[in-house]
């Protein structure tokens, strides 16, 4: 099984089908005002990296970083539910360190979801460690935030 990460267009068939599933998750377990994604067209933003994981030839996970001047926020962050545990996520987060070290950005931030365990624990496996809120954002019921400098 290779897994292979490339840039894409969030506006592909690909890349719909994995934002849809993934606001449709979210949208499962928070409340529409706590639900901070990102739509396609935010995400084809010149400032935005938009990334498609596929194994096999198949779309199976996908994240972006939004350079924010001093910073790169990971955003849109998924992986299929038939992928989790095959190293999608480590291939999409590898990659997004890449693009922010490649774009000189010092530090990597996010927000995710307060029972979203799974992810905390592939965050904190890359070096992530729990912060405050940054950006916009402000403290909330179902927000965590982390960050790593690079």
């Amino acid at each position: 099984m290779t897994i292979t990460v490339a840039l894409a267009d969030p506006r592909s068939a690909e890349g719909l089908a994995l934002l849809n599933a993934s606001h449709a998750y979210l949208l499962s377990l928070y409340p529409p005002e706590f639900s901070f994604a990102l739509n396609p067209d935010q995400l084809a933003e010149p400032h935005v990296r938009f990334f498609i994981a596929a194994r096999d030839g198949a779309a199976m996970g996908c994240a972006a970083l939004s350079n924010k001047g001093t910073y790169g926020e990971v955003k849109s962050m998924f992986v299929h539910p038939d992928a989790r545990g095959t190293g999608t996520g480590a291939a999409l987060m590898q990659t997004l360190e890449d693009e922010a070290r490649a774009q000189n950005l010092p530090l990597m931030r996010l927000e995710t979801g307060d029972d979203l365990y799974p992810a905390h624990r592939l965050y904190r496996r890359h070096g992530f460690t729990d912060c405050g809120p940054f950006g916009d954002y402000v403290e909330g019921p179902h927000s965590v935030f982390m960050e790593k400098r690079l």
